[in-house]
């Protein structure tokens, strides 16, 4: 729930920063001067890249949060290693083999949505955010089609 709060804090002062950002580029391009113009115009380009940041991420958390939610009422979500770190972690040799097992598992099952959803959460663990990421983007496709 801590996260939730953390992501909602966050997406308010973006929020906020890409209001005063317009303003200000509303301003600049009211002074008439080319300059300010210029600069004010590309204030009013640069927050769309950030207001599409914002939703895009805002999706990919809602849709993550509902599947891990569903797997986890399923009481399909991977089990945690016996040993962990005192972070959290995988411990270093144990993520390869587990990452490998857990690989293995969504290769053989392309379609299903859960397995690409536990591999990511494993790749999670072990501190592989980008990959994590990419398998649970592959999740929610599959739990869309």
């Amino acid at each position: 729930m801590s996260s939730r709060i953390g992501a909602a804090v966050m997406a308010a002062a973006l929020l906020l920063y890409l209001v005063v950002v317009g303003w200000r580029a509303v301003v600049l391009v009211g002074s008439g001067d080319p300059v300010g113009v210029a600069m004010g115009i590309a204030l009013l380009v640069l927050p769309m890249f950030g207001l599409w940041a914002l939703i895009r991420e805002t999706q990919f958390g809602f849709a993550a949060d509902r599947l891990g939610r569903a797997l986890d009422a399923e009481g399909g979500m991977p089990a945690a290693p016996a040993e962990l770190t005192p972070s959290g972690r995988i411990r270093r040799q144990d993520v390869e083999p587990l990452i490998a097992d857990y690989t293995r598992a969504a290769e053989r099952a392309p379609g299903d949505w859960r397995a690409h959803y536990r591999l990511g959460v494993v790749q999670d663990a072990a501190g592989r955010r980008k990959d994590a990421r990419a398998s649970i983007r592959e999740a929610i496709r599959l739990a869309r089609s």
